[in-house]
């Protein structure tokens, strides 16, 4: 196989991403490290509390600022590596916060009655209530499919919960004044909790409430099929222009709402139009409230798009092609890639694999067809419930399939791979793409059900 080339844009982005792994690596082991270089001589379970405790906080700090919608960095990432960084880091503060507590304990089995609130001092409630709080938010988030919870429900009860864990561990910290005692460790400390409330007032304040970037207006809803429709949107006049053009790459995605609220619904959608278009489209299934809500818009309704997020875009640097396979409405950022292409008058090789349950689900196929004679782009339409007189593809997705496409490829081994779909999709070509010995580096992913 050959080597993924490297231009300067995908140079940018690996500094970026180096820049933002060593600033989380200090984050995490600065605060631990400096107190084993102040710190008076102690015994080893002294040592270990506070220890993990730093640590814990740290990752608590980490855990808070990875999600918060910061465009750099799910540009960088992705963000379904965000969301696993995110992950892991809350599993590794609950753990951190155990072992915490078990040294504290080991340190003076009588610091057990620590734990009883009634009677335990300022900092003991705090470490309580943290701890509390953080098992509460794990396990809430991991129960969240089983308990059939609304997004919008888990999504506040996960930032509630993480609010009360970050605020009691701060509190905890200070009434224990051990730790803030020297000079050092105060101003680190110091800029941890400042770091954390200004991603907060990025995220909750400036972005939801104040950034004149994210005030949009409906041009139009364009009925694409019984079930799917595409919102139209463009910027709200002078709103933008102090603040420079809101502009993607093709394949990113952004979250919507429909009140400039912080308890306003919102849900994310994959932008489906051309990055040079001049308007942003969102292409919808109608499965919810939310998105039978955004089928009746009228013309001029103001909405608010936070965005744009992630790196599933086609803006990857150099290669010979790609080959796109989607699932259902997960052709939105495959066509918002061929839209592009087809604007830049881009004639490398684009091959589009797209599965769908019946013909009622194949969206865009006269504009695909359009698309065939300004792009080197053929379609290959896989139906898993063919009706009778189809006499395309059948089944799923498989080896031979793939093989199939490829062949009318001259170069097979310089294409990026693009999969975005349900998970059930994204799982088979994931294998698919595994068994001819795909470079990992040339496939990139977009699940459903990230958030």
């Amino acid at each position: 196989m050959s080597t993924v080339p490297i231009d300067p844009q995908e140079l940018r982005y690996r500094r970026v991403r180096t820049g933002w792994m060593c600033a989380l690596g200090v984050v995490i082991a600065g605060p631990a490290l400096l107190w084993l270089a102040v710190a008076p001589p102690a015994s080893m379970w002294d040592r270990l509390s506070v220890i993990t405790g730093l640590f814990a906080l740290s990752a608590l700090v980490c855990a808070a600022v990875v999600p918060s919608r910061i465009r750099s960095l799910n540009r960088a990432f992705g963000i379904e590596a965000v969301m696993e960084v995110h992950r892991f880091l809350g599993i590794c503060t609950a753990v951190l916060t155990l072992v915490h507590l078990a040294a504290v304990i080991a340190l003076n089995p009588a610091n057990i009655a620590l734990l009883d609130v009634t009677t335990a001092p300022a900092r003991a409630v705090a470490a309580v209530a943290a701890t509390v709080a953080l098992l509460a938010l794990i396990a809430a988030a991991g129960l969240r499919k089983r308990l059939r919870l609304p997004y919008d429900v888990w999504r506040f009860t996960h930032v509630a919960l993480a609010a009360v864990v970050i605020v009691a561990a701060v509190l905890h910290v200070w009434y224990l004044d051990h730790v803030v005692r020297d000079a050092a460790m105060y101003a680190t400390l110091v800029l941890l909790v400042a770091a954390v409330a200004g991603v907060g007032c990025y995220r909750w304040v400036w972005r939801l409430k104040l950034d004149p970037t994210t005030e949009f207006l409906v041009r139009e809803v364009r009925f694409e099929s019984p079930t799917v429709s595409t919102l139209v949107l463009e910027p709200r006049a002078g709103r933008h222009a102090d603040m420079g053009s809101w502009e993607f790459a093709p394949g990113q995605f952004a979250w919507l709402r429909l009140q400039r609220s912080i308890t306003a619904e919102e849900h994310p959608f994959t932008i489906a139009s051309s990055a040079h278009l001049g308007c942003t489209e969102f292409t919808v299934r109608h499965t919810g409230d939310f998105t039978t809500t955004l089928r009746s818009l009228p013309p001029g309704v103001q909405v608010w798009v936070d965005g744009p997020h992630g790196a599933f875009t086609s803006d990857i640097g150099s290669c010979g092609g790609f080959v796109m396979i989607a699932g259902g409405v997960g052709i939105t950022p495959m066509m918002s890639m061929l839209r592009t292409a087809a604007d830049r008058g881009d004639n490398r090789p684009y091959r589009l694999v797209v599965v769908a349950g019946s013909p009622d689900d194949l969206l865009f196929r006269e504009e695909l067809g359009f698309l065939r004679g300004s792009l080197n782009l053929e379609v290959t339409e896989v139906l898993r419930r063919p009706r009778d007189g189809w006499a395309g593809h059948t089944g799923g997705l498989g080896v031979s399939l793939l093989a199939l496409v490829l062949r009318t490829v001259a170069n097979p081994d310089d294409l990026d791979f693009f999969i975005c779909g349900p998970p059930g999709l994204v799982t088979d070509a994931l294998d698919v793409l595994d068994a001819i010995d795909v470079a990992p580096a040339r496939v990139h992913t977009e699940l459903f059900d990230f958030v």
